[in-house]
């Protein structure tokens, strides 16, 4: 407390050990005996935070003292380190590490630091009662050296590297305690003190680089000041926090190791240091290739808003696995209300056959960071609140929370999703005559660029350059919501501040499907996606108009009032308050002769205002966005056509004694292909139980359609003729042959045969599909690679084989298609023997966790479709 200390304050010295925290607990309550218990349990509270810091970090001899005056307490704890200065920064109420200096900020009457060339001390005071005590001093933070080189970090999300901070200060201290016990975990005593000293220089630094920068950025460019000798002391940092990792992940230590994109982002981090100091050139966090779990979503600092804003049902968990924010879409998928979802545990949408893997991999997360599926497009089942199963592909993603905590957060794709397609009857056609503009005081236009980048005029060469990039930007995905948030970025870097475009849905009513601002930062909470009031009679605002054909209309004033009984001009009005817009252009998007939605150009601050000039040009453009909207609707329509007609052909499984079934279907993760695997299985007139697997070759409409004849057309001619599998098979190729010439197709026809009681066979042919893969009940694989045959399609009157083979009780013999093991860049052989483990694997698991851990494990981002076919003989009880 320097001059405040009173003169003969107790004091006693402490050794550098780990012991003196606690005698400097009892210390402190002996000197501070009579004073009012809270406020020597606070006393107590600071010095043990304080006196572990300088244990730790100056590692000196340390000195406390403390006195009590007037009923107010004054305590000093100091090091002989002055050159280690205090490194304070924002400590979330979820950090492991780092409380001590925030504590004594919240609980301290008045604190304040000292430092001479002997010493540095942190003082506080306790005021129980008397007046309110003056400001805090603050603390004297520790400064970069000036003399340091600078290293740049370019494009640093501030959330994720707070937590990582706290997740290097955490690990040290559990370094720092093992050791202090006699378990150093490998590392010498000199490399914890250089991983210490130098994690808090990188932390001053990264601290004093973040005060100066805007308080509302979450992504930034930090110039560090590092000592330029400072590689050799990064390298042993890295190399012990790969050893506190190691110890984490072996549950050694507290701490929790860290999740892959924390990994990614030390490596990231220390490569940059090391790799500027030896004069190479800064590379952006923002393009650094990252493995699925570690990619770029987690710059997206965690937001409940941006879930319930989400046009795709989402869904989001905190660590402890309880749900805590959904959105619409998701609990209508699932048929719960979304405030009944948050609080529960995520295990309420998860099939009760599925729930223990899903613990035990929750665990693993948390327990190792290896992560399977996060990053990943995954297909699994979900299930409803009525008890039946809802299949989805999910895809799970991680955030960072303000408070260093980690949010994981899924979006759940129906795998048999309707389309959404241009609305019929909406005053298609039919265009309003025009309206003068209303006017507003303008701002006095600027010259050239204004300050968000769009241009006062553009030149007919820009004009052109705009038109076509935006359709390329269309044209270049078939994901329409892809393609048009693409569009709008191209749109408010050229031409306006903000983009927002509204579409038909099929049941006629009006959602926002793309909100875009040229500077993401901006992007106001409540100017969100999705559903917006109907378009009623009473609906005679601008965006009313352009959705029954009127446009483009220039708006350059205040717009009217909105009528009371018209939410949807209400809600308009709102946006526009919400824009802080100038001027604004809303035209019709049209195609064959029908408004299917609106796009809204919108201009604010000191950009200069929209003119009737600009409403020529904002024309061509919505004509040319309309038919990219138009074609990709079609698209997607005839997509969903597709996936629907392959849904409703997926058969429902008999239902025998002593056979038991299951089966699943996943479409293409990449939602750009359809195909035509089926699967089917019944029982022929004769008992034995059919089973089916086959492939149409082909992504589009015409391989579904020629799957569902395939499929019919086999069914009948087993149940009629009742004929060994390889007729039926060269029966079904001379019907496809007649049929449809040019389709190909893989199939496997088979019957298992056998009593109740068993023995059980497997008679089957294969017309140049994938082996059958036989599994027993102790985890041995065979592929069944006898009777195959040439593809259906390629020569009817070729003689086809047959193969017969036992079925051991329990074993289990799956037909599956290409797509659950073909990978890009991967030999075929590898891949079947990856299957042949996974079975092994699940040998003794029942049926529907089988082929439910199959998907899971092997059919992630296929980029075909899946179908897998199962069955196990089990004997009478």
């Amino acid at each position: 407390m320097g001059n405040l200390d009173p003169p003969g304050a107790p004091s006693r010295r402490f050794p550098q050990k780990p012991e003196s925290v606690a005698s400097a607990r009892r210390f402190v309550r002996d000197v501070l005996d009579g004073i009012a218990s809270d406020v020597v349990d606070t006393a107590e509270l600071l010095v043990s935070e304080l006196v572990t810091n300088a244990v730790v970090h100056a590692r000196t001899e340390v000195e406390v003292s403390a006195r009590a005056l007037n009923g107010r307490v004054c305590v000093r704890v100091s090091d002989h380190r002055p050159s280690r200065g205090l490194v304070p920064h924002e400590c979330p109420p979820y950090a492991g590490t780092g409380q001590g200096l925030a504590l004594v900020e919240q609980l301290a009457s008045r604190y304040g630091s000292d430092t001479d060339e002997k010493y540095k001390a942190v003082w506080f005071e306790l005021w129980p009662d008397g007046p309110p005590p003056p400001p805090p001093s603050g603390w004297e933070a520790a400064v970069p050296p000036s003399s340091g080189e600078t290293v740049t970090l370019v494009d640093v999300p501030d959330v994720l590297c707070s937590a990582s901070q706290q997740h290097r200060h955490a690990l040290l201290r559990e370094l720092a305690l093992a050791a202090s016990a006699g378990d150093r975990l490998g590392v010498r005593p000199e490399e914890l003190v250089a991983a210490h000293d130098m994690n808090n220089v990188i932390s001053a630094c990264v601290s004093a680089a973040m005060k100066k920068q805007p308080p509302d950025a979450d992504i930034r460019s930090l110039p560090l000041s590092i000592p330029a000798d400072a590689t050799p002391a990064v390298v042993t940092l890295r190399r012990v926090l790969d050893v506190a990792e190691e110890a984490a992940r072996d549950e050694r230590l507290l701490t929790l190791p860290a999740l892959p994109r924390a990994r990614v982002f030390h490596d990231w981090l220390f490569d940059q240091i090391i790799d500027q100091l030896a004069d190479e050139r800064p590379t952006a966090w923002t393009v650094v290739p990252r493995e699925p779990g570690a990619g770029s979503s987690e710059l997206v600092p965690w937001d409940a808003r941006h879930v319930q804003a989400s046009r795709v049902p989402t869904i989001a968990a905190d660590e402890g696995n309880r749900i805590i924010a959904a959105n619409g879409p998701a609990a209508d998928l699932l048929g719960w209300h979304p405030d009944d979802l948050v609080g529960r545990k995520l295990t309420t949408l998860i099939p009760e056959h599925l729930r223990n893997r899903h613990l035990s991999a929750f665990s693993s997360l948390l327990l190792t960071g290896q992560t399977r599926i996060v990053g990943r497009s995954v297909p699994l089942p979900a299930m409803h609140r009525d008890g039946h199963l809802v299949p989805v592909r999910l895809h799970i993603q991680t955030q960072e929370t303000a408070d260093g905590r980690t949010v994981f957060i899924g979006q759940l794709t129906p795998r048999a999703q309707a389309s959404v397609h241009p609305s019929r009857g909406q005053g298609g056609g039919r265009r309003e005559p025009e309206q003068e503009p209303v006017r507003l005081p303008r701002t006095a236009p600027e010259r050239g660029m204004s300050t968000s980048g769009a241009k006062t005029s553009l030149s007919a060469l820009e004009r052109l350059s705009l038109l076509a990039d935006t359709g390329v930007a269309l044209s270049n995905t078939l994901d329409l919501d892809e393609g048009l948030h693409r569009a709008a970025r191209i749109l408010t870097q050229r031409l306006a501040g903000w983009c927002v475009v509204d579409l038909f849905t099929e049941h006629a009513q009006v959602e926002r499907v793309c909100v875009v601002h040229r500077d993401p930062q901006a992007l106001h909470p409540g100017v969100h996606e999705g559903s917006l009031p109907p378009v009623t009679e009473a609906a005679r605002g601008p965006l009313a108009r352009a959705l029954r054909g009127a446009g483009p209309l220039l708006l350059t004033g205040p717009l009217p009032s909105a009528r009371e009984e018209s939410p949807l001009d209400a809600h308009y009005l709102e946006l526009f308050a919400q824009l802080g817009a100038n001027s604004a252009v809303v035209a019709p998007l049209r195609a064959r002769r029908e408004v299917f939605g609106a796009l809204t150009l919108a201009r604010v601050g000191g950009q200069p205002p929209f003119t009737e000039a600009d409403l020529a040009l904002v024309d061509d453009l919505v004509r040319g966005l309309a038919l990219g909207v138009d074609n990709a609707r079609l698209y997607q329509e005839t997509r969903s056509i597709a996936e629907r007609l392959q849904r409703s052909l997926l058969p429902v499984l008999p239902d025998i004694a002593h056979l038991q079934l299951a089966a699943r279907y996943a479409a293409s993760s990449t939602t750009a292909q359809v195909g035509g695997d089926w699967y089917d299985s019944f029982v022929v007139p004769n008992g034995d139980t059919a089973l089916v697997i086959g492939d149409v070759s082909g992504h589009n409409l015409d391989a579904a359609i020629a799957m569902s004849q395939l499929r019919s057309m086999l069914r009948g001619i087993a149940i009629d003729r009742q004929e060994p599998p390889e007729t039926v098979l060269r029966r079904l190729d001379m019907a496809n042959h007649s049929l449809y010439r040019e389709a190909t197709a893989t199939c496997v026809y088979g019957l298992v045969k056998g009593p109740a009681a068993g023995p059980w066979e497997l008679t089957f042919s294969s017309a140049g599909h994938l082996p059958p893969l036989l599994t027993t009940a102790d985890g041995d694989t065979r592929y069944l690679e006898e009777g195959a045959g040439l593809l259906l399609g390629m020569d009817p009157d070729m003689p086809r084989a047959r193969a017969r083979h036992t079925l051991p009780a329990h074993s289990t013999v799956l037909l599956y298609t290409d797509g659950l093991i073909e990978r890009r860049g991967e030999s075929l052989d590898r891949a079947m023997v990856r299957l042949r483990q996974h079975t092994a694997a699940l040998a003794h698991e029942p049926l529907d966790v089988f082929c439910d851990e199959l998907l899971i494990g092997l059919g992630a981002d296929s980029a075909d479709d899946i179908a897998v076919l199962a069955a196990r003989p089990v004997p009478p009880s």
